[in-house]
């Protein structure tokens, strides 16, 4: 299938590194420098969940406790966002990719596919909240029956975007426009919130203990993680990965916190239950949650377009634009079928299995290879084999048994313990055991 004729709104270049598949990005593409990076990854952290998910850190904690948990959360959460990234822009790959060395090429297949299942649910996810959202605020005018019509807006946007390709969104849309509106807007949120609160009850309000501050620090950095699986596929058009860690970590810190802390003042400052409502209550909130909305667009495209790189690197000849363009569809008519609340708990799991593959990743990147990765396990051509350890069918053995110990760990402590929350320890356990096993069994990098 030929790709699709690109659109003539922006410039050529920009346009044509949407078809670059999970291939090294040409020299011509690696552009992306710090403020690229700050941008992208600040306009990604902010987002309705992420509001959401902070203002469930009260009442069970105090303002004091929440605001600890917020700054730890992210320190830790990005300082791992920072690091995937940086893989993909030293060596210009996927993250798919970033994978071979440590599980194999077609031991890379397995979390491939699983980030497909991922990407689509959270993609459909994001055009259902959009949708819902927009026809709640277009009622009074279009009626309660709006929210077909805006499925098929909000999805086709998203394609769109998907069509153009991270350069052009960071460049013609997010610097442009996408990153000032949102940042005004939670800004006068905050301001707004601060303003119409009694911020002196509210700080030596205690919490109920309903959450305990190691959950409450799970629940921040489970945030940032949750990007793991997509940071490469955008941080591999990176000049260098010094200033692509730099802008990562930067952008979605600053991000992460605002959100997380608007969270939190918005139930405690404003007379709703409910975070919605405490947004339509601040002064222009109508507009302020139309222009959240807008902004929500980018994750519906960061979900689709990663979602066709994993394709890819599962089937590399199918071409980028048209699995951007059928994976729209399939996100559009999940989110005109499916009733998706009920799928959220589901989504959250398999998000959950994403934590110990990084701490395979990076236990293999900074620990066993000491960042030494070489063409032949990047881009295998024919059966590879390792000093110690067959890599049958191209799949190493170690790094799924790591990888398991960690999805075991984050079950079990989720299950039975839940108090210290899953997402650290499942990380530690997978990265501890990769290295034991693979200097158990002598693993070393393919020459």
């Amino acid at each position: 299938m030929a790709e699709l004729v690109q659109p003539l709104a922006a410039p050529r270049d920009d346009l044509g590194a949407a078809t670059v598949g999970v291939e090294r990005v040409p020299e011509a593409f690696r552009v992306l420098g710090f403020f690229d990076h700050f941008v992208l990854w600040a306009d990604l952290g902010v987002g309705l969940l992420v509001l959401q998910a902070g203002s469930y850190l009260v009442p069970g904690l105090g303002l004091p406790e929440a605001i600890a948990a917020i700054v730890i959360g992210t320190l830790a959460g990005n300082l791992m966002l920072g690091l995937a990234g940086a893989i993909g822009a030293e060596h210009a790959i996927p993250s798919m990719v970033s994978l071979r060395p440590s599980f194999g090429l077609r031991g890379s297949y397995l979390p491939s596919l699983i980030n497909v299942v991922q990407l689509v649910g959270w993609g459909a996810f994001e055009i259902v909240i959009m949708a819902n959202a927009s026809a709640t605020l277009s009622g009074p005018i279009m009626g309660h029956g709006s929210y077909p019509l805006w499925v098929a807006v909000w999805g086709v946007v998203a394609v769109l975007l998907g069509l153009g390709g991270p350069i052009v969104v960071v460049r013609q849309w997010l610097e442009k426009f996408g990153i000032w509106l949102v940042l005004l807007t939670v800004g006068w949120m905050a301001v707004y919130s601060v303003s119409h609160g009694n911020l002196g009850a509210i700080w030596a309000r205690p919490g109920d203990g309903s959450m305990n501050f190691a959950q409450a620090i799970d629940l921040v950095v489970a945030m940032p993680i949750s990007w793991l699986p997509l940071a490469a596929d955008f941080n591999r058009f990176a000049r260098d990965p010094r200033t692509s860690f730099a802008g990562t970590f930067a952008g979605y810190a600053v991000a992460n916190v605002m959100c997380y802390l608007l969270g939190v003042l918005l139930v405690l400052t404003l007379p709703s239950g409910n975070l919605i409502g405490s947004i339509l209550t601040v002064a222009f909130g109508g507009w302020g949650l139309a222009l959240l909305l807008g902004d929500e667009t980018d994750n519906a495209f960061a979900d689709i377009y990663s979602s066709a790189i994993s394709v890819k690197n599962v089937i590399p000849a199918l071409p980028t634009r048209s699995l951007v363009a059928a994976i729209g569809g399939v996100c559009l008519a999940i989110a005109l079928s499916v009733d998706l609340a009920s799928f959220q708990n589901f989504l959250l799991l398999v998000g959950s299995l994403f934590t110990p593959l990084f701490g395979v990743l990076f236990a293999d990147r900074f620990l066993v290879r000491r960042r030494r990765y070489t063409d032949a396990e990047l881009y295998p051509v024919g059966a590879a084999r390792t000093a110690g350890v067959a890599r049958l069918w191209g799949v190493n053995p170690i790094a799924l048994v790591a990888w398991g110990a960690g999805v075991a760990t984050y079950i079990a402590e989720t299950t039975w313990v839940g108090w210290l929350g899953g997402t650290l320890p499942s990380l530690a356990v997978s990265l501890a055991a990769y290295v034991l096993l693979s200097r158990a069994f002598r693993e070393q990098p393919l020459d």
